[in-house]
């Protein structure tokens, strides 16, 4: 076969290029402080700080029963909030809120957050009151805010994991998509918030804080991205976004042209964008902090396609707008990268960005087709739709160069597996049980979780094709299965994981928008991986 059946170049438009607009919004700068002054005091048996703070956030638990902090805050306060406990009977539930203020008594307003039962305290239930406290605030525009809730420890938790996902939650929270509005003539009231510690915990909550804010901050990055429109969020904004946090973190990026690819024998990749204006890219980032700069780095590869069409196997035109988000796994493996280029991890992580627009036009690939991988083998292009797999397979044979530690490939790869596993787990498939033990581990940890599937021979029998050495899809059964082993026969050469997102990296309908997910798995298994 010859190799320039798929080789043409991207299509040249005369079309207006689209307005300009402001770059994705920074996360808000929030101030995470512990142990200062009267916040140390609050287990020691003094008061809720009564100076500087406007709002005071504390527990209840089923039945009425008010936290530590918050029976502190109680007898400052004459009695309100457990009369408020009192009054209603479900203000321990979890997730229940109710705002108390407090005039001319130091702390303007208290919030008092459900966390459930007190025996069997749960990270999510501590999430979802976090969550409950952090719109509260908002509603309150506090400016300084004292927050108890990371003193409540879910069992087989520390005061630095509850302290990262109270943080991580508050600041997740204030998030807002504005990059594409009018600005509002009145900037959003960004709080500090003060965790509550004693001089014993202090280190391990302001460490925590500190994890919580950087993963969040990974998280705004890929909403932003997520949430971009695809005539602004292209393979080259993408690109563009990689240089900028480079220069940012002082990280390695190399961006590969479609002329390099092309001599790369990238040919699976450019057959997916060659009808778009937007010329396909390869963006690859470097993050080098492990003390021995040999040490084999982890490598995550996130699908980029920025707008997908379905190309000639055209979608339905209902919901299609969704699309843009076909490059969420790109957007998680830059946001990953920044939680960790935050945090200053000792590791050495390199993130690879296949990238590229699918859309349909004369010179598009058609059912049919037949392109030839990075790798050498030839692939039966059956379905254009199923493209985030033919760039994906040439990004895992590129990143063989960089001799990984473990290589984890991010994708909204299949409407199958949201048929499979919905909008809660994201679908794991790996050919190394203890990478997928990892994995799994880390997304129970960080509230992100994934459900491991199959990947059994029987099921490469699907791909096979009378005319390639495979076909691109395998047919309706077990759709995401087959997408998996699709990748698989790229991955021979180092232990790999894939991560189907189809159902987790976006919300539909009212909350319609990026979620963010997977980053707070992937910096967990990061991190795991940097402490060694």
């Amino acid at each position: 076969m010859t190799a320039n059946v798929s080789t043409s170049k991207p299509r040249k438009t005369t079309a207006a290029k689209p307005a300009k607009t402001s770059t994705p919004t920074p996360p808000p700068m929030f101030a995470f402080k512990a142990g200062s002054g009267p916040v140390a005091k609050v287990q020691a048996g003094g008061p809720v700080p009564a100076k500087g703070c406007d709002v005071a956030v504390v527990a209840a638990f089923k039945g009425g029963e008010l936290s530590a902090a918050g029976k502190r805050a109680d007898i400052d306060t004459d009695g309100l909030l457990s009369n408020a406990c009192k009054t209603d009977k479900t203000l321990g539930n979890a997730g229940t809120c109710r705002v108390l203020f407090n005039p001319g008594k130091g702390v303007a307003a208290y919030v008092v957050v459900g966390l459930d039962d007190k025996e069997k305290l749960t990270p999510k239930a501590l999430r979802k009151a976090s969550s409950a406290a952090a719109e509260a605030v908002k509603s309150l525009k506090a400016g300084k805010v004292f927050f108890s809730l990371n003193q409540e420890l879910p069992a087989d938790s520390n005061d630095e994991e509850a302290a990262a996902l109270c943080a991580r939650t508050l600041v997740e929270s204030f998030y807002s998509f504005s990059a594409c509005r009018k600005q509002d003539d009145e900037p959003a009231v960004l709080p500090s918030f003060e965790l509550a510690c004693t001089k014993s915990t202090q280190n391990a909550v302001e460490k925590g804080a500190n994890s919580g804010w950087a993963i969040a901050c990974g998280m705004h990055l890929t909403k932003d991205l997520g949430n971009l429109p695809g005539n602004i969020c292209t393979p080259n904004y993408l690109a563009e976004t990689a240089k900028a946090m480079a220069k940012q973190y002082k990280l390695g990026v190399e961006v590969l042209d479609h002329k390099k690819m092309e001599s790369l024998g990238m040919f699976s990749l450019l057959s997916v964008g060659k009808a778009s204006s937007e010329p396909p890219k390869l963006i690859v980032l470097k993050y080098n902090g492990a003390k021995n700069p040999k040490d084999a780095p982890v490598v995550l590869v996130g699908k980029g396609i920025t707008f997908d069409t379905g190309g000639i196997s055209l979608k339905p035109g209902a919901n299609m707008d969704e699309m843009k988000y076909d490059m969420c796994g790109a957007a998680s493996v830059l946001g990953t990268m920044k939680a960790v280029a935050e945090l200053k991890l000792p590791i050495n992580l390199i993130v690879v960005v296949p990238s590229a627009e699918n859309m349909p036009a004369g010179n598009a690939s058609k059912p049919g087709d037949i392109v030839v991988s990075m790798s050498g083998q030839t692939i039966e292009i059956l379905n254009t739709d199923a493209e985030g797999r033919l760039i994906l397979c040439d990004a895992l044979t590129y990143v063989e160069r960089f001799k990984p530690a473990a290589v984890v490939d991010v994708a909204t790869l299949t409407g199958a597996c949201i048929v499979a596993l919905g909008h809660v787990n994201s679908g794991l498939y790996s050919n190394k049980d203890e990478l997928a033990d990892e994995l799994l581990q880390a997304g129970k940890k960080a509230l992100d979780t994934a459900w491991r599937m199959p990947l059994d021979e029987e099921y490469h029998e699907q791909l096979k094709s009378n005319f390639a050495d495979m076909a691109n899809i395998g047919g309706p059964p077990a759709g995401s299965v087959t997408a998996a082993c699709f990748l698989q026969k790229y991955t021979k050469a180092y232990d790999w994981a894939h991560l189907d997102i189809a159902g987790t990296a976006w919300h539909s309908g009212k909350a319609k928008g990026a979620s963010g997910r997977p980053v707070p798995l992937l910096a967990e298994f990061v991190l795991n991986r940097a402490k060694g």
